[in-house]
């Protein structure tokens, strides 16, 4: 009779259906992983050395991202349909609800991974066709997140300090920024091709002037408060991508504005792209080196694999191609060797966290309540 009872439902709760259990605590951040995946494979297919069966073997990772967000896109709406009360916590839970900028992230980098490599599978029709969609769809999103989470985080969030995760909602528009030029070209000239190019431009703007406004909060914390959690050390490398992703970005407008826009602007995006580049991406190899002696740091203290693992991937991802265009509109070796260097950490970053994630979804234990036990589960040395 307790049993009979306890299923029952009481008026004015809503009780969370048993059947869809496994994706209740299944959160935004999750779209990381789908993010880190789709720029494995357009960094590694755009790299400025000639690696033999490289670009077969990223068509095949991006078709694996393309997988993975049809998957967690169907998860995360039986999630917001049948634990609702579980959804609209993450959104007022300062630790998540940032997250939801990377929504509008994994949309794009697997639409921008159709036309980089997807369409060496699809076709070109059918992989502009896909990236109009998710374009469309991940800025519009993106641009949302950008003003809602800070909304939130002021009219609704109580935090305590700054951290690397406030950054998601706010790059977001810069991965518009630097993806919308791959559609450019498919416009009717004119207008269209220079009205997109400007958009990304401007969106470049938004996301540059919030990342300059969060970022001395979030080392002000690291200076006044010491290290991160244990947990959240390795979203110290979120930091990489804002500053690799307007590097891209500014080397992708000196690309498509050869052609769209008067000679002047032409010439002066593709100036800017190097006198921005050089300098940012400078820095972002000086704080991947800070942010890698803290990751060690919390290593040698016992940091174990948790989902922010990811962080190691995306961001670093958005250097190498960074480096790529550097190397493009340079002609410097330096920055081929760079390219190369920061994609073989992406991989291995990426064969670290992939390898965890499955490991921690097979035994169930990445999808159980947070504080629930953990399985155990047997291990042989």
């Amino acid at each position: 009779m307790a049993t009979i009872a306890s299923s029952r439902s009481v008026p004015g709760v809503t009780t969370p259906d048993a059947r869809w259990t496994p994706v209740r605590h299944l959160g935004p951040n999750w779209y990381a992983s789908v993010m880190g995946t789709a720029i494995v494979g357009t960094a590694g297919a755009t790299l400025p050395v000639h690696v033999p069966g490289l670009r077969a073997a990223c068509t095949v990772i991006w078709v694996l991202s393309l997988a993975m967000l049809l998957t967690l896109v169907t998860a995360r709406a039986l999630h917001w349909t049948h634990h609702r009360d579980q959804a609209r916590a993450h959104l007022l839970d300062p630790a998540v609800a940032p997250f939801y900028g990377c929504l509008a992230m994994a949309l794009l980098a697997v639409g921008g991974g159709a036309m980089v490599v997807g369409q060496d599978w699809i076709g070109l029709p059918a992989a502009l066709a896909l990236d109009t969609v998710l374009y469309v769809a991940g800025t519009v999103l993106g641009l949302a997140a950008a003003v809602a989470i800070p909304y939130l985080m002021v009219a609704r969030h109580r935090v305590e300090g700054a951290t690397p995760v406030w950054l998601l909602p706010v790059v977001a528009p810069m991965v518009s920024a630097a993806l919308g030029p791959l559609l450019v070209p498919h416009l009717p000239a004119g207008q269209a091709q220079e009205t997109l190019l400007i958009a990304c431009y401007a969106m470049f703007g938004v996301s540059l002037l919030a990342t300059l406004v969060m970022l001395p909060l979030v080392f002000g914390r690291l200076v006044t408060h010491g290290p991160l959690p244990l947990a959240l050390t390795p979203t110290l490398f979120l930091v990489l991508g804002p500053l690799g992703q307007s590097t891209t970005a500014a080397n992708k407008f000196a690309d498509a504005a050869r052609g769209v826009l008067p000679a002047p602007y032409a010439h002066a995006f593709a100036a800017f792209a190097v006198l921005y580049g050089v300098p940012v991406i400078g820095f972002a190899l000086l704080w991947l080196a800070f942010a890698g002696a803290l990751v060690v740091r919390a290593r040698r203290r016992g940091m174990g694999f948790s989902m922010t693992f990811w962080a190691f991937t995306f961001p670093v991802g958005t250097c190498v191609t960074a480096a790529e265009g550097l190397a493009g509109h340079t002609g410097l070796t330096a920055f081929r060797w760079l390219a190369t260097g920061l994609y073989g950490l992406l991989l291995a970053a990426w064969l670290v966290a992939a390898g965890h994630t499955l490991r921690g979804l097979l035994s169930g234990a990445l999808l159980a309540a947070p504080g629930a036990p953990r399985p155990v589960t047997a291990r042989t040395t």
